[in-house]
């Protein structure tokens, strides 16, 4: 992301322009922008044109439109955010009040402005237009192609056999298709084949077998990124995770130690590194490891977070109210000297804490009181 100019006053209040350079950024824009915030860009508009005849005719125009936004949605296959909502600034071209649609999509450049910049949208967009922060922060994952084959195993039949080969093949041929079109190679550092058995092995000798075949030089020169891991299925849960108590879960896939090691300078990493630290605090020491916003604030309260987690869907919720509430918590936490994570809701690790309220905290030391507050206000509402 490239930093145009910032102007944020003493009060809080004030705008950014940016330019997203990247995909990656249009996460960062969607993070950034919420609804009631103010956003100008580029557009083009159709427009009637009247003769003096009375006869009109109609074209295109680029003009600059600045939108109250009202709604957000964002488009992860063409990686484009689609801004919907009031225009607040009159032109030839466009009439005040009128509802407008924006468009922001990589390099393209966009004013956001915003009543009160927090310490959570300032972050993000010091770590978004930081060229070393950006490498670490990528975090979101993206649901792209999922490839099924039916075989019949387990039959004699020479046939059988036969028919179940050809699919396979035309298996190992779908993924490799897959990986062509989806995966960036000039920005992925690591590209994970993990299942059950030998299939992951089959699957990558089948795939260098037809690189050397076609002379396919974008697999060819890539060929160290990929890891060959161990999974206990070939379903999205494999990643997500492994149950380690009758609750609570810690991803499988990505906490093997060679994948760590691969991706020891991503900020998903970090993320996954947490969440095993999380689970396996509240396996050892639970007084050291609470979720919910009501604990973690407490915790917060006694200066005691060592480490908070918090998702950023907490920060693109519409209560402004609430929202201030966990920027207040992160605010806390930092002014202590706690380490904050904020996770990525786009990747597992952040799906894993989104189902635990999407906030938790490991603790300095142990504060068996949280627990037990809990337990008197069982009892008085069991009364």
């Amino acid at each position: 992301m490239k930093l145009l100019h910032k102007n944020v006053d003493k009060d809080g209040g004030g705008s950014v322009s940016l330019i997203p350079e990247e995909p990656e950024d249009m996460w960062h824009a969607y993070n950034l922008i919420s609804e009631g915030d103010c956003v100008r860009a580029s557009t083009i508009r159709k427009v009637q044109n009247e003769s003096t005849t009375g006869s009109s005719t109609s074209s295109r125009v680029r003009t600059i439109l600045t939108i109250r936004v009202e709604n957000i949605d964002f488009d992860t296959q063409a990686c484009m955010l689609r801004l919907k909502g009031r225009n607040i600034e009159e032109n030839q071209y466009v009439k005040m009040g009128g509802y407008h649609t924006l468009d922001l999509e990589v390099n393209r450049k966009f004013t956001l402005g915003k009543a009160e910049w927090d310490s959570v949208s300032l972050d993000r967009v010091d770590s978004a237009c930081d060229p070393v922060q950006g490498e670490v922060w990528r975090g979101r994952q993206e649901w792209k192609r999922m490839c099924q084959t039916t075989l019949r195993s387990g039959n004699d039949d020479d046939d059988d056999d036969e028919d179940d080969m050809e699919g396979m093949a035309r298996f190992f041929e779908n993924v490799m298709q897959a990986i062509l079109r989806h995966v960036n190679f000039d920005i992925v550092k690591c590209i994970l084949i993990a299942s059950p058995g030998f299939v992951r092995d089959q699957f990558f000798e089948y795939m260098f077998q037809q690189a050397v075949k076609t002379d396919n030089k974008i697999l060819l020169e890539n060929k160290g990124k990929f890891m060959l891991i161990h999974a206990s299925s070939g379903f999205k849960h494999s990643l997500r995770g492994k149950q380690i108590t009758n609750k609570f879960v810690v991803a499988e896939v990505l906490t093997d130690p060679a994948v760590v090691a691969k991706m020891a300078d991503t900020k998903a990493a970090s993320e996954v590194k947490a969440m095993e630290t999380f689970y396996t605090m509240l396996q050892t020491e639970p007084d050291k490891a609470f979720y919910g916003p009501k604990h973690v604030e407490k915790a917060s309260e006694a200066q005691a977070i060592e480490t908070l987690l918090i998702s950023d869907n907490l920060f693109r919720i519409q209560d402004v109210k609430l929202r201030k509430r966990y920027v207040t918590l992160v605010d806390s936490v930092r002014e202590f000297g706690g380490d904050v994570k904020i996770f990525s809701s786009m990747h597992v690790s952040g799906e894993q804490l989104d189902q635990l309220t999407g906030v938790a905290a490991i603790l300095r030391f142990p504060m068996p009181e949280l627990e037990e507050d809990d337990e008197e206000s069982d009892e008085e509402n069991g009364k």
